[in-house]
């Protein structure tokens, strides 16, 4: 799907600003497990719901 993600990236303003907000995400929640940045139970939770639906939403296009 590599492929797919680089042209819909390239074409579509909506699943840019998708896939640059879940790489984000991805790296927040990255920093919250690791320790870089420490932060509390209840807002890490938050970001994993938020990344899964970004995942969720991005995956949907790309089935489109």
């Amino acid at each position: 799907m590599a492929d797919k993600i680089h042209a819909l990236k390239s074409s579509d303003a909506h699943f840019a600003r998708l896939a640059d907000e879940y790489h984000q995400v991805n790296r927040d929640v990255h920093r919250a497990e690791a320790n870089i940045e420490p932060t509390d139970d209840l807002h890490e939770q938050e970001l994993r719901k938020k990344r899964m639906a970004l995942k969720d939403e991005i995956f949907r296009l790309l089935s489109a």
